[in-house]
């Protein structure tokens, strides 16, 4: 089966061909990113309108790419939800008009378990069960993965996910959107030691997250050094580039501490001896480092996508759709994006 993978959730255009038995034929991504920087953040309707203009132009691309005709696709898979509801309904219109012009089957996706299922487009896929970490710029969370649509919540952020995190402190830096890789970058130039911010609710049992207090411990930082900068002429305080590397790399040291912490504790509770991270914040070299030493010293195992599908992408709309295509799932005649979706309202698939 080849289906056509679509993703619009929010601020990047994927398209994506899968074959169930040859695997990914081509994929193609554009990235709106340009576009919202000197926002600091998504424009919900400029998104919109730029995947109308984007969706057709990448599907012949990748059409391209593999060497196939339109009339070789046996279904359409496209992002039904979570994410920004004008975005997901260019992808969900546009992927179901095609589905009914060439007479075949459309399926919605869940965003996110297309990230956690990322991974397994990769040679060496984890099997079921495993502990999965889901960290991007809207989620961060834990979940037992007993099987596709078999999912279990353990811990989910209370407040703010590590990715939007983030991009709120790369702004309090002066850093451009997305803040997850400018603060990565600088962070290599912090001095060691120099900062440490708290690793939040890790001194307590339970496997949720919280980084709003992490945040504001950050603001206050900066404000301190601020304030030490120019004591004589207050109009006139910046942080030097140093203050700032320093600043980001505690902080990442932080959030990866305790995503780290609270993975451990995850593996332990669950008694499972593999893990999976997926989602935009799982590109992070720090974080995959940590990971890597702490699997290890519990005897466990890591996996994770390539870096290009950490971040939204069809491939990973196209695989999910997939297998839920080959279990017999299909869309009805109505078309209804899911803002909000809990992934523990999804069906499971034998």
């Amino acid at each position: 089966m080849i289906v056509l993978g679509i993703e619009t959730s929010c601020d990047e255009t994927g398209i994506a061909l899968y074959d169930s038995h040859r695997g990914l034929l081509g994929d193609a991504l554009f990235s709106q990113i340009d576009m919202h920087v000197d926002y600091g953040g998504v424009v919900p309707e400029l998104a919109s309108r730029d995947h109308i203009q984007r969706v057709l132009p990448l599907i012949d691309e990748v059409l391209g790419q593999a060497g196939i005709g339109k009339r070789e696709i046996d279904a359409v898979a496209y992002t039904r939800g979570p994410g920004l509801v004008g975005a997901l309904m260019v992808g969900a219109c546009i992927g179901k008009a095609l589905a009914w012009a060439w007479g075949i089957p459309s399926v919605g996706v869940h965003h996110m378990e297309g990230h956690l299922l990322a991974p397994m487009l990769e040679e060496a896929p984890m099997a079921f069960p495993f502990v999965a970490l889901l960290v991007s710029g809207g989620h961060t969370q834990l979940v037992q993965v007993d099987g596709i649509g078999r999912y279990r919540l353990l811990g989910e952020s209370v407040d703010d996910a590590a990715g939007e995190a983030f991009d709120k402190v790369a702004a309090m830096l002066g850093l451009d959107y997305p803040g997850g890789p400018a603060i990565a970058r600088l962070a290599q130039q912090g001095q060691p030691g120099r900062f440490r911010f708290p690793r939040p609710m890790t001194d307590r049992p339970g496997l949720d997250f919280s980084f709003s207090g992490l945040k504001t411990f950050t603001l206050n930082t900066v404000a301190k050094c601020n304030a030490e900068t120019d004591v004589q002429n207050p109009s006139h305080q910046t942080l030097s580039d140093q203050d700032k590397a320093d600043i980001a790399r505690a902080f990442e040291e932080a959030v990866v501490a305790t995503l780290t912490i609270k993975c451990r504790r995850a593996l332990q509770q669950t008694g499972m001896k593999q893990l999976v991270i997926a989602g935009g914040v799982s590109a992070n070299l720090s974080l995959r480092t940590a990971l890597e030493d702490m699997v290890a010293k519990e005897g466990a195992q890591l996996r994770y996508a390539r870096p290009e599908f950490c971040t939204d992408n069809g491939a990973m709309i196209a695989y999910a759709g997939c297998q839920r295509l080959l279990a017999g799932q299909r869309d009805g005649p109505e078309t209804t994006p899911v803002p909000r979706w809990p992934m523990e309202q999804l069906e499971p698939v034998a």
